[in-house]
């Protein structure tokens, strides 16, 4: 079986595309100076594009993993946006994680698998 790759660069591939599975790479939000709340919405709209690049969509996730600079100060308003975000009746599983990510001001970073319909 092949494997597709979309969005590649000298590191990695934003999409990565194989036997009926999507893999996104970990996505963030545009504007860093911006809270979790608003960081969150705009990783969620990256990851909407994204899926639709791959020919899928938000009720196919699979599975979720979010990381969080600081759990405790921004779960709540990630959750908030993320409550909103998805559907109901497709929650997919998901790990949510404190991790000290790749920029200081970077407060939220979402990678999701899917599946293609």
């Amino acid at each position: 079986m092949s494997i597709q790759r979309q969005l590649t660069n000298e590191r990695m591939s934003q999409i990565v595309a194989h036997n009926g599975t999507v893999y996104l790479s970990g996505q963030v939000g545009d504007n860093m100076s911006a809270g979790v709340a608003q960081q969150t919405h705009e990783t969620l709209v990256n990851i909407e594009r994204l899926l639709d690049l791959a020919g899928t969509d938000k009720n196919h996730i699979l599975s979720a993993t979010i990381y969080l600079k600081d759990i405790d100060a921004d779960f709540a308003g990630m959750n908030s946006v993320w409550d909103e975000w998805l559907p109901k009746g497709v929650q997919p599983a998901r790990a949510t994680v404190e991790a000290k990510l790749c920029e200081p001001e970077i407060l939220v970073e979402v990678s999701i698998v899917a599946a293609l319909p």
